[in-house]
């Protein structure tokens, strides 16, 4: 098939598409390289350097697509609270254009990355695709919205989509090569790793201390195990593997649907700090602060949908995660 991929040159997108160029699918990534890297792009796919609402751009390329993945975006939920008409902007109205031109151009198949910050704090835990939408922060509604159109396109009967919602996601590309490189790293594993790596870990709450680095876990009285949230997280390659049974299952003539990714377990802050110690080999000091608000104590995904609907399981445990992302970040301490 051929595959247009936005957002390819980012995190997710880069593993992604590495995966579908094994695969045997023609790719093309489209991605401004704003936020992403010129070098997380396999040399076997096409790069074309533009926005997803570049209407000259889509009109060239989007014709003989097979299926679009949209990974393109801005994920920062923090940001997302100071500048949340910037995220209107880049997650919603940008990508209104590119589905606009996508089925102009008659391209029945999309597969979203979203995220299970469209549920907000849910009612249950395994969190089901039936729990309720009600994001947050402007992240979460944010994708919502995207997937609201995506809804209204598939009762005009003019597209069909799955839309992935991601929890936690870490780790890299096994031999190292390919990892998460962002200006500003808001997610646990990579600034645990930078704090044991001897660099400075983004956003003040973990610093290298004399002996041995120091990392603040906000809240240590939540209902559960060790009193620490606890967070389902799930592989990056077990996360590209599931975009691709996706595509696969709309070329089969699959029916749109929302699937969770995720490990169908959850790890507690504590266990994710001893894992990445023991990766490490860094003994990290934990500084026990106050609970921030809105960080529900846990969420874990239901993942049998995705099992069912999409053959899809995740393989790769929370010590597979954490040593392949200190792998990269070993050989990739700035990043790319």
């Amino acid at each position: 098939m051929r595959l247009l991929v936005t957002g390819g040159a980012g995190y997710i997108g880069s593993i992604a598409h590495r995966v579908f160029l094994d695969a045997g699918h023609e790719v093309m990534v489209l991605d401004s390289l704003e936020r992403g890297h010129r070098a997380a792009v396999d040399a076997r796919a096409t790069l074309v350097i533009a926005s997803v609402d570049d209407g000259d751009v889509l009109a060239a390329i989007l014709p003989g697509t097979d299926a679009v993945v949209h990974f393109a975006g801005y994920i920062d939920v923090a940001e997302s609270a100071r500048e949340p008409e910037l995220y209107l902007e880049k997650n919603v109205r940008e990508p209104a254009v590119l589905l606009e031109r996508v089925i102009a151009a008659g391209v029945k198949n999309f597969v979203f990355s979203s995220t299970a910050a469209v549920y907000g704090e849910p009612e249950r835990v395994p969190i089901p695709e039936d729990a309720a939408i009600a994001p947050i922060n402007p992240y979460g509604e944010s994708k919502a919205a995207f997937e609201r159109l995506l809804l209204s396109a598939e009762t005009h009967g003019v597209l069909s989509s799955v839309r992935l919602r991601y929890f936690n996601v870490a780790g890299a590309w096994p031999d190292g090569s390919v990892g998460e490189a962002h200006p500003t790293e808001t997610h646990i594993i990579p600034r645990l790793l930078r704090a044991a790596g001897g660099g400075a870990a983004s956003g003040g709450d973990a610093a290298r201390g004399a002996d041995s680095p120091r990392f603040t876990v906000f809240g240590d009285d939540y209902p559960t195990p060790d009193g620490t949230c606890v967070r389902d997280y799930v592989h990056v390659v077990d996360l590209a593997k599931a975009h691709l049974a996706a595509v696969e299952y709309l070329a089969a003539g699959g029916a749109g649907t929302a699937c969770n990714l995720g490990s169908g377990r959850g790890y507690s802050n504590i266990e994710v700090i001893d894992a990445c110690s023991a990766v490490t080999a860094c003994e990290i000091d934990v500084i026990r602060g106050p609970r921030r608000d809105g960080d529900p104590a846990m969420l874990v995904a239901s993942v049998e949908r995705a099992r069912e609907v999409l053959g899809w399981a995740p393989e790769r445990d929370l010590t597979t995660m954490v040593a392949d992302a200190w792998r990269w970040h070993q050989g990739h301490p700035e990043g790319y």
